[in-house]
Formats: C-alpha cells, structure tokens, sequence
C-alpha cells in the first residue's frame, strides 16, 4: 500500500505533495480503490460527538449493530495497512461508533454519511473538499470523482471545496444546485424546513433550479441567497457568528422566537407547541453549546422572557407556557 495514502488522511502531506497525490489517484485505478477504502474509515473517524446521550448507546439492541460494524471497520483496517497507526483507528472506531449514533451507508460507489440530532461531523471528501454537517444531516457523495464533483445534501452543512477549475463542485439539495470551483459556502436545506438559504464566505458560485441553470443567480464574497415559495432572493450576510454551529455552538442575533423555535425543531428532531403565540414575537439574542442540550438551551432563553416548559416524552413534544 503506497505510504502517502495514510499520511494524506493523517494531514501529513505538504501542498506540492497533496496535489501530486491526488493527481496520481486520477489515473491510478488501484490506488483509487486503496484510498476509498481509507476514506470509509476516516469519515467516521473525523467525527465530532455532540451531547454523548450515554443511554442510548447502552441499548444492547444498537450496541450489537454497532459491533457488527465495527468488526468490518477492523477488516478493512487491517488489509489495507500493517502501520502502527492503523491499531489507534480501531480504537478511535470503536468509541465512536458506541458514543455516537453517526452512520455511514455504501451502494454501488455511492456513500451515505448520516448525522443524527445533537451531533455534528467533519469529511474530508475524495478530492480533498472538507464539509462539515450539521445535526440531522445527510450527506451522499461518490467514492471517487469524474468529470464533475457532485455530492446531495439534506440538512446543513459548510463545504470548504478545493479548487480544481477542470471540475467543478455541486452541491445538489433537491431545490436548487449550487456549483463553484474552490471556495466556502454554507448551504441550510433541511426538507422541513420554511425556507433554505446559502451563504457565500469568499469567490463566487452559482446557484440555480436543476431545470434551468442558465437562469441562476451568481453569488459574491459575503452574500446570502434565500429561497422561498420557489423564487431567489439575495442579500448581504454579515451575521458569521451563524456560522458556529460547525464548532458547535448555536448562535442567535436578536431573532424571534419563532425562528429560533423552528431551526431547534430540526436539530434536535422534536416538537416545540408555544401555547401563548406572544412569546412567538420575542426576539433573543444569546450563544448557546449544541452539547447543552434543548431542555437545558431553553431554560437559558426564558431567563429573558419567562415561561414555564414541559415535556412529554412519548409525544416527543416539548410545551412552552
């Protein structure tokens, strides 16, 4: 097994030697198949756990599917390399698939990387593209790449996409494309959720409906796009503190209620009922750690406006009074 491939992952190479690796993958349809296989194990490997429910991963049921994984995780392992390093990956493996509930799927040459709620996670993509996913999120992606760098996102996520001006990145949600060359974005298109919006940090790239690219619309360093009742609106985005919860923090600038109720929802998979449609209006601004939890980040928002919360588990329900 060429030596590179497990430094590359490691982060060990150099610029010059990064680029020549990736340049000697393209035509070299064994170290293709070597660095796929290292690329199944350091998806699960760059994860970042959220609230550690330790309850959950006691369930003897999920504890049994997850061992069964990783005995799969030890064999691919231990054929594709006799380094010292690979033992401390299936230590790291082991942990994180009995202190997380994060997933990853394989089909055809397709692979699945799924977040659950509370938590969050970092991939590094075949070409060398980072993205990191919000709670809740699906991220599918090929194990190699051709002509076009094309992943689909359910959720959220923050692509840092290296540039590569042969083959452009796209990122598919289902409602519109976005595709660049080499850049970072933020892309929010959960499929509950009341609208979706992309944020362009630097370059530019170009987000349109599947049906129509030459319709789309070009985005600039520092601009948001919003899309809503299936048209464009673009606006200047100056709020980076949004942009933490790759860090795992939520953070929230004078926002109503309301908004910051429905994006909760979708982090943490649960219902929020507001019995007095007032407090909807409230605006908040505040920081709060994914890992607190949603019980414990509401009771730090109604130290603003009071109100009384109850839970009810089996309904998955959470009640605001």
């Amino acid at each position: 097994m060429d030596e590179k491939i497990l430094k590359y992952f490691l982060g060990e190479l150099g610029e010059v030697e990064k680029i020549e690796f990736l340049k000697k993958q393209d035509i070299d349809s064994e170290l293709k198949k070597e660095v796929s296989k290292f690329q199944n194990i350091m998806a699960l490997l760059s994860l970042s756990p959220g609230s550690g429910d330790d309850e959950k991963a006691s369930c003897s049921l999920q504890l049994l599917k997850r061992r069964k994984k990783i005995k799969k995780i030890k064999h691919i392992i231990y054929r594709s390399t006799r380094y010292a390093a690979a033992i401390s990956l299936i230590i790291i493996s082991t942990w994180f698939f009995t202190k997380t509930g994060i997933t990853e799927t394989f089909t055809s040459g397709q692979q699945e990387l799924y977040v659950p709620v509370g938590q969050r996670a970092r991939i590094t993509l075949p070409d060398g593209t980072i993205a990191w996913l919000n709670a809740g999120s699906t991220l599918t992606y090929p194990s190699v790449f051709n002509e076009e760098r094309t992943v689909f996102i359910k959720g959220e996520a923050y692509f840092e996409v290296v540039k590569d001006e042969t083959k452009p990145f796209i990122v598919e949600t289902g409602h519109f494309n976005i595709k660049a060359l080499g850049t970072r974005f933020n892309v929010y298109s959960y499929a509950k959720a009341t609208n979706q919006n992309a944020i362009l940090i630097d370059g530019s790239v170009k987000i349109y409906k599947p049906e129509a690219e030459l319709e789309g619309v070009i985005l600039t360093s520092n601009q948001q796009l919003f899309f809503e009742n299936g048209n464009f609106r673009v606006e200047p985005f100056t709020d980076k503190n949004s942009l933490l919860w790759k860090d795992g923090i939520y953070s929230f600038e004078n926002e109503k209620l309301d908004a910051i109720i429905n994006k909760l929802e979708l982090y943490f998979d649960v219902d929020i009922i507001v019995k007095n449609p007032s407090l909807l209006e409230k605006k908040y601004t505040g920081k709060f750690r994914q890992k607190e939890g949603i019980m414990e980040i509401l009771r730090i928002i109604r130290k603003i406006h009071p109100y009384n919360i109850e839970k009810n588990e089996t309904l998955n329900q959470i009640i605001l009074t």
